[in-house]
């Protein structure tokens, strides 16, 4: 059994008591920007000392994004997230967390390929060559051969890319980010914390910004 095949039996064993409603909402987008409450004692979870950031010691607004690289509504949010980078620089940090879904057989290669990417310092060029390209892998049975043109493509060192991707330490970490999601009440992708708040769906840029700046006129 492989390493891929366990994460996803764990996944799916973890995820088996949601219902059929809360499984359509997977990849769904929000239907508005309404926050969800979250339990104080379990914020901790929110961010790893390894997690993925985009960081600022001056930023006043921290958003964390629990996100499926195969799903379509993580894909369309991307661009979002980047703008808000882009129009808030020094303000916002950013954090990924993965948060592979069990129906989907390419997102933890998916997310693994970004780790190993990042052991190269590309971490971010390949998650955007990843949602970018998502409708060329998502249901591709050579996905990692497409993986690794992508690693080609950003100039990496292919056979310590393809080593690093089959490291344990970025599976075990696939899955802690899971097990993490599933801590803080995650049961859809994207879900979003603005400061602690959570926000399920794909939010439009409209929402960040007035969530954004409400924190930022505090």
């Amino acid at each position: 059994m492989t390493s891929e095949v366990k994460i996803l039996l764990g996944i799916g064993l973890a995820t088996v008591a949601l219902t059929l409603g809360a499984v359509f909402l997977l990849s769904k987008p929000s239907s508005g920007p309404s926050s969800l409450p979250v339990n104080k004692d379990v914020l901790g979870a929110l961010v790893r000392g390894d997690s993925i950031k985009i960081a600022s010691d001056s930023a006043k607004v921290t958003i964390v994004e629990f996100s499926d690289y195969q799903c379509p509504a993580c894909k369309s949010a991307n661009p979002t997230i980047k703008q808000i980078l882009n129009d808030y620089p020094g303000k916002v940090n950013f954090i990924y967390r993965h948060f592979p879904l069990s129906q989907h057989k390419n997102a933890i290669p998916a997310s693994l390929a970004a780790e190993a990417a990042g052991q190269q310092g590309k971490y971010w060029e390949m998650h955007d060559r990843i949602f970018d390209g998502q409708d060329t892998w998502k249901e591709s049975s050579q996905a990692q051969d497409i993986f690794t043109g992508f690693a080609k493509d950003l100039g990496l060192d292919v056979e310590k890319f393809n080593l690093d991707k089959s490291d344990n330490k970025f599976r075990d970490k696939i899955n802690r980010d899971y097990q993490d999601g599933l801590t803080l009440g995650v049961n859809s992708t994207p879900t979003f914390f603005i400061n602690g708040q959570k926000f399920p769906g794909a939010l439009s840029y409209a929402d960040f910004k007035t969530r954004i700046d409400a924190e930022l006129s505090k």
